[in-house]
């Protein structure tokens, strides 16, 4: 386990084309393999909202890859707040 000051805990809403092309799953893969814990929704109509929380390097690495997106995703604004770790998760998991 990483060091408190080494985690990190990165709260996103992202909006844009990210519904019903498998961008959830996209994410839960990315945070799974990072070691992550937290969840990914869809938080409307037209965006999709996630919690990672782990090691600060691994949860950057999970925010640009939610810039990203996954092929067919059309990533048109990205809101970021980071927050103190709670280590409330045991995994992560779609929500």
């Amino acid at each position: 386990m990483a060091k408190a000051s080494q985690l990190a805990r990165a709260h996103l809403k992202i909006y844009g084309k990210v519904q019903n092309i498998g961008y959830r799953f996209f994410i839960h893969r990315k945070a799974a393999a990072c070691g992550l814990t937290g969840w990914v929704c869809n938080c409307n109509s037209t965006g999709v909202e996630a919690v990672f929380e782990g090691e600060k390097e691994k949860v950057e690495e999970c925010v640009a890859a939610c810039r990203k997106g996954p092929r067919f995703s059309k990533i048109e604004k990205v809101d970021l707040e980071w927050q103190e770790p709670t280590g409330e998760f045991k995994s992560f998991v779609v929500r």
